[in-house]
């Protein structure tokens, strides 16, 4: 049994780093892509003006309240909360008012927080990180009330794991806790067990709505 958990660690990492790859990949294209695209200023323009005209549309869905998480959460006999109820996907450029802190998903601004083993020192902004969440990431939330060689020891994780983020939260009620999309748990410390799992089960895991979308390339702090 032993065996086969370690066969499924290997190959969960090897495609994590084979989305790694895919990204760089991309990431270079998309520079160059930039580069040509710089030159065609009417077409950037135009880009722009749709764009716009886009986001006020789905700002307009945020403000008459669909599609911003409506529901509750139901929690697992592995201590997992998972959301049932709505989630919208919309990019809005207004501020969303989510029914969890953190929020595990929901409409949300159209720049995703860089969450390539990111870890910050300052609350971030919940639109930006749900787009994150989006993408396939694992975000590690903790308040003034976690211990320091805990939140040491987390951001170490984190920062050599692909695909996670790590940020203070003082206005969510424990001290350390752990968000994917549509999916959450409580932890007691860096050494609870359940911080493994829950990162092998939901890092570029099933519940992810665009898996191996950029995690580099958004927005830093």
């Amino acid at each position: 049994m032993g065996s086969a958990k370690k066969s499924t660690a290997t190959a969960r990492k090897a495609r994590i780093e084979e989305m790694r790859r895919a990204e760089q990949s991309r990431e270079r294209r998309n520079r160059i892509l930039t580069i040509a695209a710089s030159a065609v200023v009417v077409a950037g323009l135009v880009a722009g003006a749709i764009v716009l005209v886009q986001s006020q549309s789905d700002d307009s869905t945020a403000a008459d309240g669909k599609g911003n998480g409506k529901g509750h959460f139901v929690t697992g006999s592995d201590g997992v909360r998972t959301w049932k109820g709505t989630l919208g996907r919309n990019h809005v450029v207004k501020t969303v008012s989510y029914p969890m802190e953190p929020p595990v998903g929901g409409d949300h601004n159209q720049v995703w927080m860089n969450c390539n083993g990111d870890v910050y020192t300052k609350a971030l902004n919940n639109m930006n990180a749900v787009h994150s969440l989006e993408h396939g990431a694992v975000w590690v939330t903790y308040t003034s009330k976690a211990q320091k060689a805990d939140v040491d020891a987390l951001a170490a994780k984190v920062k050599k794991t692909p695909y996670t983020l790590m940020s203070p939260d003082d206005t969510q009620k424990d001290p350390i806790m752990l968000s994917a999309w549509g999916h959450q748990r409580t932890v007691t410390g860096a050494k609870d067990p359940n911080v493994d799992k829950f990162f092998e089960k939901f890092v570029q895991g099933e519940q992810t709505p665009e898996p191996g979308a950029a995690c580099t390339g958004g927005l830093g702090q």
